[in-house]
């Protein structure tokens, strides 16, 4: 995919994160849309992004010789905006940055003894001097990859064998707030994103793990918020007393 293309494709991931529910795939005049056009690299990123399964079509309206495409984020969605967009990534691609100048500095030392013998020394001790911080700055990256590698959703090995889906889940709701989402996750989006790996999960055992979990404070229940109107998949609602229960946050 074309750097353009890239551009739009996460603009558009981002919009959909930070505003949960469906959306035009192609702006219309004054309609918004999560892409620009329909054709040039921005039409290319939509087909990609749909024909690659981060955006799901989820209605299409018709009108005269226009057919104008509604369309959901799915997990995928946001596990492609966390791998490109969360700390991590750019961690790592200052650590590629910093490797390149570092192979880079003696080729240019090099060329720089060549043109200007008299001012070679001077040169290598600044030059030396670069190398000693950059060496340094590269030590603390990559510690602190390891650091970030390292964290990571823990759970006693009682529930962990009792629900054997939970680091998943809790994985996926960090990679989700990672990612800048606005609002905590739906539990029909939680269930889609578990499935994946987890074909024959019931969503009787799905709610049955997330009362374990919420149990031993590894992830909070909320309630659905009033003013949301009808939900869209009610049969995901958790009853809890008074309370109907219908997103998880860590």
């Amino acid at each position: 995919m074309s750097e353009r293309n890239n551009e739009a494709l996460l603009t558009a991931l981002k919009t959909a994160l930070a505003q949960p529910g469906e959306h035009r795939l192609y702006r219309s005049g004054k309609q918004p849309g999560l892409f620009a056009s329909k054709t040039g690299a921005t039409a290319d990123a939509a087909i990609q992004a749909v024909a690659g399964g981060m955006f799901e079509i989820s209605r299409s309206e018709t009108k005269g010789k226009t057919t104008v495409e509604w369309v959901r984020l799915t997990p995928k969605g946001v596990e492609f905006l966390h791998v490109h967009e969360s700390p991590l990534a750019v961690l790592r691609e200052l650590q590629a940055s910093l490797r390149l100048t570092r192979a880079g500095v003696p080729v240019w030392l090099d060329g720089m003894r060549q043109q200007w013998q008299a001012f070679s020394e001077q040169m290598r001790g600044d030059l030396q001097k670069l190398l000693v911080r950059l060496d340094a700055l590269a030590e603390r990256v990559e510690e602190a990859l390891r650091r970030a590698d390292a964290i990571g959703p823990t759970l006693p090995a009682s529930v962990a064998a009792s629900v054997p889906w939970a680091m998943e889940a809790l994985t996926y709701l960090d990679q989700r707030r990672a990612s800048g989402a606005a609002e905590d996750c739906p539990l029909p989006e939680l269930f889609a994103a578990l499935r994946s790996s987890h074909a024959q999960l019931s969503v009787v055992d799905f709610q049955d793990g997330l009362r374990r979990l919420f149990e031993h404070k590894a992830l909070r229940l909320l309630p659905v918020r009033s003013g949301n109107g009808a939900l869209p998949e009610p049969e995901y609602v958790m009853c809890d007393g008074p309370d109907l229960l219908y997103y998880a946050s860590r």
